[in-house]
């Protein structure tokens, strides 16, 4: 199975034996934004068969910070809860904004699935080409989910401060420009403005095209071109907690280069009192 495959696939494939389809919507409702139940927009229209990926939940709830990687445990057994298992092709789409199914598409290869793809132009495409949606919940029988956890796709605060010393690893943020460079205040509470220094800005969007698809080949490759980006050299993807990380994680996937990310993204990073903290597209650093 392709890491991204078509509505047209994914319509030919529902009712096999072995494909297991999951909603994996999640809307941050940050402090102006008019708020979006994840839950109830999925029982009210979701494409047949998915279940429900409570991405808000399914994180380290212990954790200050709003999104990090809940354990091993946790996960395995919440995706046994949804039926997904090994043997198991997963098909992941939402209907957020912020392309949240490449967040649960990067979860699933960090805890071991591999078998996993993102449905694109989501849910928003399978609706506008007039296909079959369910309402209500979805129930599936619990299947074993082997988990493992591979570290080396993630970076800790500590490994991020040691790269801007050493430079080790390009840095590329999901920002919009204008969180990027400070000149919009984060909007978490007592979180500095601007960006890591000597990290590249690529907004996530810019991955997209206008419907919504993703870009591919020569196009795909040219956005992160255009941020200044060497494909050959080691990268890691950070955000504001680790969600649009994950589109730009995806869309380096889909080149065929793999990608670290930084979990606590500048919702850890703008927060310490101890990070350096650069400003503006030309840097200046204050800490």
């Amino acid at each position: 199975m392709d890491a991204l495959v078509t509505t047209e696939w994914l319509a030919g494939e529902i009712g096999a034996s072995d494909l297991r389809i999951v909603d994996a919507t999640y809307f941050a409702n940050f402090p102006g934004e008019e708020p979006r139940d994840a839950a109830a927009e999925y029982e009210a229209a979701h494409i047949p068969g998915a279940v429900f990926m409570n991405l808000g939940e399914l994180r380290d709830t212990d954790s200050d910070l709003p999104m990090m990687l809940p354990t091993a445990e946790k996960f395995a057994s919440r995706m046994q809860s949804l039926g997904l298992g090994d043997g198991s092709r997963i098909v992941l789409y939402d209907n957020s904004p912020h392309r949240t199914a490449a967040r649960a598409w990067w979860m699933l290869r960090t805890f071991g699935a591999h078998d996993v793809a993102i449905l694109d132009g989501g849910l928003a495409k399978w609706q506008a080409e007039g296909r079959e949606t369910a309402s209500g919940k979805e129930q599936l029988r619990h299947r074993h989910f082997t988990v493992w956890a591979d570290s080396k796709t993630i970076r800790t605060l500590d490994q991020m401060k040691a790269n801007v010393e050493s430079g080790a690893e390009q840095v590329l943020d999901a920002r919009s420009p204008a969180r990027f460079s400070g000149e919009e205040p984060d909007p978490r509470p007592a979180t500095h403005a601007g960006h890591i220094p000597g990290s590249k800005n690529l907004r996530y969007d810019a991955l997209l095209n206008a419907d919504g698809t993703w870009k591919r080949g020569d196009a795909l490759k040219a956005a992160f071109d255009d941020a200044g980006v060497d494909l050959d050299k080691p990268i890691v993807t950070t955000c504001g907690s680790g969600i649009t990380a994950s589109v730009l994680a995806f869309g380096l996937h889909l080149l065929g280069k793999d990608a670290a990310l930084y979990d606590g993204s500048w919702s850890e990073w703008g927060a310490d009192r101890s990070t350096p903290k650069a400003m503006g597209a030309r840097e200046t650093v204050d800490g």
